[in-house]
This record gives C-alpha cells, structure tokens and sequence, in this order.
C-alpha cells in the first residue's frame, strides 16, 4: 500500500517509516499539517496516519479538511490523548480509526488492514470503470448491461480493484484484505481468481479492464488508459 504519515515526531516517524517499509509498503513522510495537506493533495494514498498534535494544523484539522476537499482516503489517527472525548472528536472530524501512543506495532499493522479494507469509498456508492458497474449495497455486478454472476472472493477482488482504480494493487494487498489471516493458500491462488474474474467479466471484443503488472499486482482501467 502506499502510506502517507503525518507525524511531528521525527523518531517516531522514523520508526513508522522503517517499519512499513519492512512490511513492503511505500511511505511518505510529512513532519507538519499543512505539509501532510499539500502531500495529500499532490497524490493519492491507500491509507493516512495522522498524529493529532502537529505544529502549523493540528491532527483534527486535517481530517476535516481533508473530507471538506472530498478526499475519502482512510485516516488512521494517533494521539497520546485516549479520553473519550478526545476519541470521540477524532472520529467526528473524519479519522477512521484511532490508536492510542504508545501502541504495538503488531496492533497498528492489524488496525491498518482492517481500515485499509473499507476502501475510500462509502459502502452505498455505485463504482462504474468504463462499462462495468459494481453495487456495493446489492453486491450485483454488470458488463454492458448484462449481469455478471461471482462468487464471494471473485466479488471481494473486484470491488477493491474498482476502488482502486487505476492504481496498481498488490497480489500481497489482495491476499490480505481477501484471505483470512492463518489461512492457507498457493503462491498462485490470487492469479487463479483474477484469471476466474476475468473470464466471467471481460468483453469478448477485447477490451480487457484488469491488467496485470508484471511482480506487483493488477490493476483495472478502462481500455486505452
């Protein structure tokens, strides 16, 4: 996943930052809150960790501007402060989740799958890449108006790479969000269900949606993008 972290602390930054990279994501690192807003701005992330005492804007600040903006990318947040109310203005302000300092780092890897699940899309919004339509509410899928038939794991596959779209997800991403931890399966299991996807939802005509990045992930775009 790619990660934007915005936190002041400069060796807990560190940390996250060597940390994440370890676990084979990409990390961007803000040390303020408008610096964290210009990066948000300047591209997109799968995942926001955000401190709440930042110097220039504070943690709850750049939630709300961020969701002001129309930007739906999921926010972790951390902060020192575990009241109630504290936990409770964190999440009025847009965070998705909110962690507590100082945490495991097993805990926030955790917390980071599950956040990172949600994708940054509402639930009830219908996802539509070119002539293929997913409605998240009654879980139908349809190709040029012709109904698509998948199973649970097909459907799950999908819609991230719909909310992903045009973005390259990580055969690791899928398995994570897709495959419950402990479970066990072949090196090749997400090819196997991509390759089953495609066949139920590609035109015949040719115009594939679902790319494969050669050893990193998949992707889903319209033709000719």
């Amino acid at each position: 996943m790619e990660i934007l972290v915005i936190e002041d602390d400069k060796r807990m930054a560190a940390l996250l930052e060597r940390g994440l990279l370890g676990e084979g994501h990409l990390v961007f690192v803000a040390h303020d809150g408008r610096q964290g807003l210009d990066y948000a701005k300047a591209r997109e992330y799968d995942i926001i960790v955000l401190d709440v005492l930042l110097p220039s804007v504070d943690g709850y600040e750049v939630a709300r501007r961020l969701r002001r903006r129309g930007d739906r990318t999921p926010i972790l947040m951390l902060t020192a402060r575990s009241s109630p109310g504290d936990t409770a203005q964190g999440l009025d302000a847009g965070a998705d989740d909110y962690l507590k300092k100082p945490f495991d780092f097993e805990e926030l890897l955790a917390r980071l799958r599950a956040v990172s699940r949600r994708g940054p899309i509402s639930a009830g919004t219908l996802l539509q890449v070119d002539n293929l339509s997913l409605d998240p509410a009654s879980r139908e899928v349809r190709r040029g108006g012709h109904q698509v038939h998948l199973t649970p794991r097909e459907f799950q596959i999908l819609e991230i790479l719909m909310r992903r779209a045009r973005r390259v997800v990580p055969r690791e991403a899928l398995l994570e969000a897709v495959w419950s931890e402990g479970e066990e399966v072949e090196p090749n299991t997400v090819d196997v269900f991509v390759s089953s996807l495609r066949r139920k939802i590609e035109s015949p005509d040719g115009r594939r949606l679902i790319q494969t990045v050669w050893g990193l992930g998949f992707c889903l775009k319209e033709p000719g993008e």
